[in-house]
């Protein structure tokens, strides 16, 4: 027997707002949490008021959800400061905390897949090598993006800045954060899209495919 789309889209939900409102419980600092929650709170909206017009596939929505559960974990804790990844620097040896990585690096898993759902139900490119080309230009952008968020918050709030940046002495903080997202999105499309391309065929015999 089948399970209907509507179940896994209604238990990401719930998984959604359980780690939100857990995340929100007592956090290391509020204003670090808003700034590192708010994305995935928007990302979420987004999502549910596209539900009907243009419901995405259920490799992309779990996508977004565990991209968002990783945004509520180091709001929760600060990047810095999220104790599974202390336990694995004093294993490993080691120098700083490296959950920021993680989300980097989903910063470019998670984009690559939703924006490739878009751009190939948009029909906006037809060659495999543009599209890859363009979704892994934009992974990019969004990843620069967010480190001139980072260092406008750093210019506003001396304080913020150290808990969201999370750079924790390291001076390639940045550049690196942008190498992870690249990773990511060269990970996400080299390895999941025969199964996105599964996903997405029931979808193309739909009305409105490339409806957004």
């Amino acid at each position: 027997m089948r399970t209907h789309p509507r179940f896994f889209y209604c238990l990401g939900l719930a998984l959604f707002w359980t780690a939100f409102i857990w995340s929100g419980i007592r956090p290391k600092d509020y204003p670090t949490w808003i700034l590192e929650t708010l994305p995935a709170v928007i990302g979420i909206l987004i999502v549910i008021a596209t539900r009907r017009r243009f419901p995405l596939t259920p490799l992309a929505y779990w996508l977004i959800i565990a991209h968002s559960v990783i945004l509520m974990i180091g709001g929760h804790y600060t990047y810095a400061e999220v104790p599974l990844f202390d336990t694995l620097k004093d294993i490993f040896g080691f120098e700083r905390n490296n959950y920021d990585k993680l989300g980097h690096f989903m910063q470019g898993f998670n984009p690559a897949i939703v924006s490739r759902e878009i751009l190939i139900r948009n029909r906006v490119l037809r060659k495999p090598s543009w599209l890859n080309f363009m979704i892994v230009c934009f992974c990019l952008a969004v990843a620069a993006f967010y480190e001139m968020i980072e260092w406008w918050t750093a210019l506003l709030s001396k304080d913020a800045a150290e808990a969201f940046l999370g750079t924790q002495g390291y001076v390639w903080d940045t550049q690196s954060d942008m190498a992870w997202a690249l990773l990511g999105a060269i990970l996400a499309l080299s390895g999941l899209h025969r199964l996105h391309d599964r996903q997405l065929a029931p979808l193309a015999a739909t009305p409105g495919f490339g409806r957004s």
